[in-house]
């Protein structure tokens, strides 16, 4: 993408429905971590392709992994952010780990069908999603999304509340 930013929309409201699967904060952390690479290559104006190796499924599979194992330590302060943003939190260390590779995996697919510079499969180096969609579908796609994102929280957000209060009048 061409900011980072544009993640937040598709995988957050993918990490949101599938919130009972996923752990949302890693899976959100993971999009994020991955653009590393590019602030790196950028800022030290290294002259490489902007999407090198961690733009790979191969390397994306360690980093989701590493931000799996690093949220895992930080657990509590996830918990906070949950609760603070009215979600409930349910996660484990293989929960975690799983949403940090699917993270990193989601991105280089987004980041796949917008740059061509991404070798997803690295070692093979063509990138057969490259332009299925034109890069304004695609930031258009990212923006919308932020909609039902919205919504989707609104309604997982009444619900957990309608739960708390049915549990408390028990």
């Amino acid at each position: 993408m061409p900011f980072t930013p544009y993640h937040f929309g598709p995988s957050g409201l993918l990490g949101l429905l599938l919130r009972k699967w996923l752990d949302l904060p890693v899976f959100l952390l993971a999009n994020v971590a991955v653009d590393i690479e590019v602030l790196v290559i950028n800022r030290m104006r290294m002259g490489w392709p902007h999407h090198r190796y961690c733009h790979t499924l191969l390397i994306g599979t360690a980093i989701g992994i590493a931000c799996g194992l690093i949220c895992y330590s930080k657990k509590p302060l996830l918990r906070w952010l949950m609760k603070t943003a009215r979600i409930p939190y349910e996660t484990s260390l293989l929960k975690m780990l799983i949403s940090g590779i699917l993270g990193v995996w989601f991105h280089v697919l987004i980041d796949g069908i917008y740059h061509y510079d991404v070798k997803m499969f690295w070692p093979i180096t063509k990138n057969p999603l490259w332009n299925i969609l034109s890069q304004p579908q695609i930031r258009l796609i990212c923006l919308l999304s932020f909609i039902p994102l919205a919504i989707t929280y609104i309604f997982a957000v009444r619900k957990f509340n309608k739960n708390k209060k049915q549990k408390l009048s028990r």
